[in-house]
């Protein structure tokens, strides 16, 4: 049996990036002339890209801005993330030693994220995750994002896994139907930025701690 590939999505999974995202839509939002978002409503917004992301800002103030505006818009928003990428964001509770507690028992660990692949490798390097990875790869890397399962088999294939002997870790409906399109078991963790319990879109198991990994995926893995 090959080696089992973990794949993580990146913001709300393995890094709270939420203040540092949030403050740069708001950064962003003001300039464009716009009401910034509530933390606390903006943090949802998290997850599907910086276009979904200020595309979300702009519907939050009710507005309708052309193609060419938004296109400005998320440019600024990369400008402007890309310099301020890990002022506040940290992993989550757990990350690091879960990471090397996977690898030390022969899993192969990647990265697969509707962030920019260069923007998640400057995050993971920000923050010293970045070789704990075997890929890391974006929206950008091979021209698709999730939902769509080419990104996925294609991150397990660049990490040298098969997707006959792998599992998806992620927070949101974009992951776990990114996993099912693949056909691949997913787990969902439950303090990400789901705008609804992970539990409701019934991912193969929930955890509520990093350090319930390892036992999790034994247990999907065992019963099939």
């Amino acid at each position: 049996m090959p080696p089992l590939t973990i794949v993580f999505d990146l913001d709300g999974t393995l890094v709270d990036t939420a203040p540092d995202l949030v403050a740069t839509l708001n950064v962003v939002l003001g300039r464009a002339g716009l009401r910034p978002v509530a933390y606390a409503d903006a943090r949802p917004m998290v997850g599907g890209g910086a276009r979904v992301m200020v595309e979300r800002g702009i519907n939050a103030n009710g507005r309708l801005l052309p193609a060419a505006e938004i296109d400005r818009l998320e440019r600024d928003f990369i400008t402007h993330y890309a310099d301020h990428i890990a002022v506040h964001s940290q992993p989550f509770d757990g990350v690091e030693a879960t990471l090397d507690q996977l690898a030390e028992n022969g899993c192969r660990l990647a990265v697969c994220t509707n962030k920019l692949e260069w923007l998640s490798l400057r995050l993971l390097d920000a923050l010293g995750l970045r070789p704990k990875f075997r890929a890391i790869c974006g929206a950008d890397t091979f021209g698709v994002s999730k939902p769509d399962p080419t990104i996925l088999n294609r991150t397990i294939e660049r990490a040298g896994g098969d997707r006959t002997h792998a599992i998806m870790i992620g927070d949101s409906s974009t992951d776990i139907a990114t996993a099912r399109a693949a056909g691949i078991p997913v787990i969902a963790v439950d303090f990400g930025y789901s705008d609804i319990p992970v539990a409701e879109l019934k991912p193969d198991r929930v955890v509520s701690a990093f350090s319930e990994l390892p036992e999790t995926i034994f247990r999907v893995l065992s019963t099939g």
